[in-house]
């Protein structure tokens, strides 16, 4: 049967060969490539690797930092009928092995930064690979670099060979690796909590997680197809966008943007990773129209500019945030160094390839700042009329949502979707995480929430982080974001310890800024009013100043002394670790309240 129908992420090459024919279309460095410099360089890797003896269905990792032929690499092998599983260049040899074994590559691409991966994960222990090839040769070491390179794959390959793209079966197009649980990609409005509901990511989508071995998300060329073509029409890339790689093209996040970009005819800055002087020096530069950031990068954005550096863009129209929320300052800074972006927020996940809502932030073409921030501010506050929880925004066009309540009497319960952008499944498995409800599979998406009249999406936690104490249900995430507020908590995380009445007591970590003091040897808070002091007793005062639900104010807080939460590799909280350290009984590094 023909494949006439049948949806392919270089179905847009041929759009860009003429669109862009003479235009740049990649700048990468000091190297700059046209349309139809570029279209040329995939189909030329993909007959390299076709000649070579990849087959439809085999599995491409690759390791690299961003670049054109890293992005190059991407559109071949899906043109080959490839899938590429991308390495996340954080991870340790231990983590990358992981997911080795679990994607099972044919063929290792790695960058002049990883060729080293080769030997150190233990080639002859992976029976599937049987080849390595080195994206970019650095110049001095040619005639030391005896394997296959990027150049030899483009130059040696038989013209003969069928130029049409391929699909590997079900249509899979990459592996992308998560956790155990579904990693989601938050990106929370800024309401009156001000509060990250969860912990930065370094990383868009795709980190190893907290528990467990990798597992790696299977995404079609549909999926993929569907959440660019979504962006586009939200965000509003176009032909006349400059776009600034700042996540990178391991992660969905970075994948579904560029997919995006070069669908709608744009223009790709590529730089080999984030760094703020970098970033600035490219946006003026080369003009930069749009990129995506997470909190961090906005915060370094955002420092490096007050530091002195040259005046804000105003050739930046469109930024994407994702990762965590931004802060009412942070936005607040962000239109003033940005005063023509628009700034908009996206929630999604890996497993649903990208992004699931959207939410503007900010407009330049509506009220002023201060305006827009308190307008909603009063929306998210009114917890009379709204959900409690965070607002998130309104799904995409193509994407089904619903809520699974665990009683007839409530509306708040896990959120569920179903649609061509999720998941063809777990790589290598056979049973996947859905929920299945009158006989219809739906992804749960590990989240708990609810959806307003007006088809808002308001999050309240994690269904993995939920606490049960005294027959009640607490997410962590709300409580954090209420200690947040207070002036002297710089972070907290949330977890609940065993105990004999309440079966998981609420505990929170806490972590003060500097010229705040720790005083918990007084419950006199007329001792503490007088200067910078914190204490158990004060943050319990505060959680119900702030109408925190009695159940839901920790019954213990602990300073946290150190100088970080434990994290993985890409910044994501351990729970699980500070969980066991608090129930250890090593408690030299901290300091318990008194109830």
């Amino acid at each position: 049967m023909a494949n006439y129908s049948k949806a392919h992420i270089c179905q847009c090459l041929s759009r860009v060969s003429t669109v862009r024919r003479s235009s740049t279309v990649t700048v990468a460095g000091d190297r700059r490539k046209t349309g139809a410099q570029l279209v040329e360089g995939v189909l030329s890797l993909a007959r390299g690797l076709l000649q070579l003896g990849l087959k439809p269905g085999d599995v491409v990792a690759i390791c690299a930092l961003n670049s054109d032929l890293y992005l190059e690499w991407l559109l071949a092998v899906a043109y080959a009928g490839g899938i590429t599983a991308p390495l996340n260049y954080r991870w340790s040899l231990e983590e990358a092995m992981e997911a080795v074994e679990v994607a099972r590559p044919t063929l290792l691409v790695t960058d002049s930064m990883f060729n080293f991966w080769h030997s150190k994960l233990h080639a002859d222990s992976i029976p599937s690979l049987r080849w390595h090839v080195s994206m970019d040769v650095p110049f001095g070491v040619k005639s030391t670099w005896t394997g296959l390179t990027t150049e030899k794959l483009t130059k040696h390959f038989e013209k003969s060979l069928a130029t049409n793209y391929l699909w590997a079966p079900e249509g899979a197009a990459i592996i992308c690796f998560t956790s155990g649980m579904p990693h989601v990609l938050i990106s929370l409005f800024p309401s009156v909590l001000q509060a990250y509901l969860c912990n930065l990511l370094c990383s868009f989508y795709m980190t190893i997680g907290t528990t467990g071995r990798p597992k790696g998300v299977t995404l079609s060329h549909s999926a993929l197809l569907v959440q660019s073509l979504a962006k586009i029409a939200i965000v509003g890339y176009g032909e006349d966008d400059v776009y600034l790689h700042t996540a990178p093209l391991c992660h969905i996040g970075g994948i579904s943007s560029a997919l995006a970009v070069l669908m709608a005819g744009g223009c790709h800055i590529l730089i080999p990773k984030f760094d703020a002087g970098l970033a600035v020096g490219s946006i003026h530069q080369h003009h930069v129209t749009s990129l995506i950031t997470v909190p961090a990068m906005m915060a370094d954005l955002v420092s490096f500019y007050r530091k002195g550096a040259p005046e804000g863009s105003e050739t930046v129209k469109k930024i994407l945030n994702g990762g965590g929320a931004l802060s009412v300052e942070l936005i607040t800074h962000a239109a003033t160094i940005f005063p023509r972006a628009k700034l908009l927020s996206a929630y999604g996940m890996t497993e649903a390839c990208s992004s699931l809502t959207f939410m503007t932030l900010y407009d330049p073409t509506n009220k002023s700042v201060r305006q827009q921030l308190q307008l909603n501010d009063v929306r998210n506050s009114n917890l009379a009329r709204q959900p409690e929880g965070t607002c998130v925004g309104k799904p995409a066009p193509h994407v089904e949502l619903r809520v699974c309540a665990e009683d007839y009497s409530s509306h708040i319960g896990r959120i569920l979707t179903r649609g061509s952008h999720v998941m063809l499944g777990y790589w290598g498995q056979t049973s996947n995480k859905t929920s299945d409800l009158a006989g219809e599979n739906w992804l749960d998406t590990g989240d708990i929430g609810q959806i307003d009249n007006h088809g808002n999406v308001w999050l309240i936690g994690r269904s993995k982080g939920r606490i049960k104490s005294g027959g009640e249900n607490v997410y962590p995430e709300e409580v954090e974001a209420v200690l947040s507020q207070h002036p002297g908590v710089s972070g907290s995380v949330v977890v609940g310890v065993p105990d004999s009445r309440l079966g998981e007591m609420v505990v929170a970590c806490i972590r003060v800024k500097g010229n705040w003091l720790w005083d918990d040897l007084s419950s006199n808070p007329s001792v503490s009013d007088t200067g910078n002091y914190l204490s158990g007793h004060i943050l319990r005062c505060f959680c119900k100043e702030k109408q925190l639900t009695g159940f839901k104010v920790p019954k213990r807080f602990i300073l946290w002394r150190r100088n970080q939460f434990p994290v993985t590799s890409t910044g994501k909280i351990r729970r699980d670790q500070v969980r066991r350290e608090l129930m250890s009984n090593n408690m030299q590094l901290m300091i318990s309240s008194k109830l």
